[in-house]
Formats: C-alpha cells, sequence, structure tokens
C-alpha cells in the first residue's frame, strides 16, 4: 500500500512547553479511516470501552457514578460496527476506580440487549469480586462465592465472562495452590469458555503478587498450569503486563485450544503480527482511542497486506505509551480525552472526577501524538475542543 501524502493543515493552537513557555503547534491534515470494517478480520479483537460520564447528574461524582447511558451505547455500537468486539466493564470502564457492581451490571444488561439486537455482536463482560471488599474476605470460599454472584448474574442476562484478577484473592491467596482452587472451582461452573485477565500491578496496584508469589517466573508458571489444566472452559487469557517478552513466552506455553488476547498497551502492533511461531489476538484499552485505525489496519493484515498494517497501527503506539504511561492506572483519562476530541461525548469529565488525573502538559502531548498519528478525525473540533481544556486549566494565548 503506497503511503499517503499528508498535507500540513492551516489549523494552529499554542501548546504549553515543559519549560512553562507557549509553542505554536501546528496540525498535520489527518488521516481517514473508514467507520465501518472495509473487508475482513484475522485476529479475534476487541476494545474495552470507557463509559460516558453523565456531566448534569446532581450527585458527588467522587461518590456516584452518573451515566449518560445513550451516549455509552452509541459508543459501542461506533465500535462494532467496526468488527470490533466490546469488552465490557473492565478497568477501562474504570470498574474498581468509580464504577461500582450495581452500575456495572447494568451497563452490561444494557450492552447485552445492544449486543443481542445487531444479531449477537461480539461482547464480553468483566465478572470479579468488586462486590465484595478484600478487607471483608477472610476465607477463599467468600472469593468463590464473590466470583460465583457475579457470574451467574451476568450469564443470566445472556453475557459472556471475562473473569477478572480479584483484590480479594490477592490478598488471601498465599501460593499458585490458593489459586488452583479458586479458579478450578469457578471455571467447573461455567456455561462457555470465558477470557481470563491477568492484569498486572501497574494497572491496579492492589494486585500485587498475583498468583501467589512476587517472582513473574513463578508467577507465569502458575497462571499456564491452571489455564491449561482448564483448556476447556477458556476460550483464552489476556495479558496485561506491558511485558512483550512474557506474553510471546507465555502464548507458546498454552494449551493450543486457548487463544492469547495481547492486552499490552506498549508493544501491541508486533504482538498482534506475530512471528513464525504464532501471534496474538487483542483485547486493548488502546483500541477504544484508536478504533477506526485499528480496525483498518486488522483488516489490512488480513488482506496479507502487512506494511499497509504497520503503516497504520506504527503511528498510533507514540500515543498508546503515553497514554499508558506510569502512573499506569490513570490511562483512562487519556482515553476518554480521545473520546471528548473525536466528537464521541461533548465534554471531558469522567466518573470519579478522574479527568483531573493527568497534567495539562500531559494532555498537550497526547494532541501532539494524535495529530501525528492521524488519529483527529475533525481537526478543527479537536482544536477547538483542546483550546477549551487548556482555558480551563489557565492556559490561554
Amino acid at each position: 500500500m503506497n503511503k499517503p501524502v499528508l498535507p500540513v493543515s492551516p489549523l494552529s493552537l499554542k501548546l504549553p512547553t515543559a519549560n512553562r513557555s507557549l509553542e505554536t503547534y501546528r496540525l498535520a491534515a489527518s488521516r481517514t479511516f473508514p467507520s465501518r470494517l472495509q473487508g475482513t478480520l484475522n485476529r479475534v479483537a476487541f476494545s474495552a470501552a470507557h463509559v460516558v460520564c453523565d456531566a448534569l447528574a446532581d450527585v458527588d461524582p467522587w461518590l456516584t457514578a452518573a451515566i449518560d447511558w445513550d451516549k455509552t451505547i452509541a459508543f459501542r455500537e461506533h465500535v462494532w460496527d467496526l468488527g470490533l468486539g466490546v469488552a465490557e466493564a473492565m478497568d477501562t470502564a474504570q470498574r474498581g476506580m468509580g464504577l461500582d457492581w450495581l452500575t456495572s451490571l447494568e451497563l452490561i444488561q444494557r450492552s447485552v440487549r445492544a449486543a443481542k439486537a445487531r444479531g449477537d455482536a461480539l461482547l464480553f463482560s468483566g465478572a470479579g469480586t468488586d462486590h465484595l471488599a478484600a478487607e471483608d474476605a477472610r476465607h477463599l470460599d467468600d472469593v468463590i462465592r464473590a466470583y460465583e454472584e457475579q457470574i451467574e448474574t451476568i450469564e443470566k442476562a445472556g453475557g459472556r465472562i471475562i473473569l477478572m484478577a480479584s483484590r480479594a484473592l490477592a490478598k488471601l491467596g498465599r501460593n499458585a495452590g490458593d489459586y488452583a482452587k479458586v479458579y478450578d472451582r469457578v471455571l467447573s461452573q461455567v456455561r462457555q469458555g470465558v477470557i481470563i485477565h491477568w492484569l498486572g500491578d501497574m494497572f491496579d496496584p492492589a494486585l500485587k503478587n498475583y498468583w501467589g508469589t512476587s517472582s513473574l517466573d513463578q508467577a507465569m508458571d502458575a497462571a499456564v498450569g491452571i489455564i491449561n489444566a482448564n483448556a476447556a472452559k477458556v476460550d483464552g487469557v489476556k495479558v496485561s503486563l506491558l511485558d512483550k517478552r512474557r506474553e510471546i513466552d507465555m502464548r507458546r506455553r498454552l494449551d493450543p485450544r486457548v487463544k492469547m488476547y495481547t492486552g499490552d498497551d506498549f508493544n501491541y502492533a508486533e504482538l498482534i503480527a506475530g512471528d513464525e511461531h504464532g501471534f496474538s489476538h487483542a483485547l486493548l484499552g488502546i483500541f477504544d482511542a484508536i478504533a477506526p485505525a485499528a480496525s483498518y489496519a486488522l483488516s489490512r493484515l488480513a488482506a496479507g497486506d502487512q506494511a499497509g498494517f504497520h503503516d497504520v497501527l506504527a503511528p498510533t503506539v507514540p500515543l498508546s505509551r503515553h497514554i499508558f504511561e506510569a502512573p499506569t492506572r490513570f490511562y483512562k483519562t487519556g482515553v476518554v480525552f480521545m473520546a471528548y476530541l473525536n466528537g464521541h461525548q461533548d465534554h471531558f469529565t469522567l466518573v470519579g472526577g478522574q479527568e483531573s488525573a493527568r497534567s495539562t502538559l500531559h494532555l498537550a502531548e497526547l494532541f501532539r501524538l494524535a495529530d501525528r498519528a492521524g488519529l483527529l478525525v475533525n481537526p478543527e473540533m479537536a482544536t477547538r475542543r483542546m483550546k477549551a481544556v487548556l482555558a480551563l486549566r489557565g492556559v490561554e494565548p
């Protein structure tokens, strides 16, 4: 595929720099990606989708999650139009960072109905133990019961399961045997194959020492052993460790029936492309922010156009690394900021007031990187909205 020539846009704005000055930044002309899937895909690809806050709700934002349901479901329709699946009620939706279980359940129920209305669009939903406070968990059976309650409720609604990592299990589990007891019991009861999510502590510090050890090598052995022993009940595993070598090693050790879904928002392009030994499918938070580009890149890969795949996806990686930089758990702010810049919502407000979790300089650099990757769908609107956010934070030309 010939690389398009991008003319310079006449648009410009003043952006802050690290030395406290303002620079004139001139936008490039954004690339245009299809709003619907073109062709087919040869990877299963999920976007972990954010929720749109109801910014006009009369609630205390730090205490109550107010959701704009129409905009939230409309975003999922956008993802499905692009041929991607939706991973619902995950950490990208601020699960455990403002979104509680009861609100998550309503979100899942609404998304299941929307997916079924489209003829069963691809949708998996997060089942965890977050209605059980970690400090209230006394025994492993408490964790098992909490998992069972959420799984039963989601399956009753017609949903499929992503088995999320448990803060309560991270507190109680002392060794691989403890984790095997919980996962073996829970997996024996699920109706359909689940996706197991190994979320690293850079995303959630409460998950430190998951799988019962501080050694990642031993944790990998424990996880692979549990997954392969239950392969008939596991669709795949999503690994979010931001370590491509460990993901590659793990996918080579998995039972052939089990898919590897990359959750590596730093190295996803090369992991999805794969090597002579295999490849990863995708379940990524960054696909929320770059869904049109991701869909088009994946369609080029399926068509045998590896160069076209990398031409589209490689420029998005610097943006993703910036959005997911440490403290990584605050990446949701950048994902929602991209949704605001691209018109998927009318405000830059997050559940729990998390719009304040990233600095003004961080948002300014996000804008630059999104522009350079050709990801601003409507540069005029994005520029106007960037200026509004800067003005709110005291940056005016």
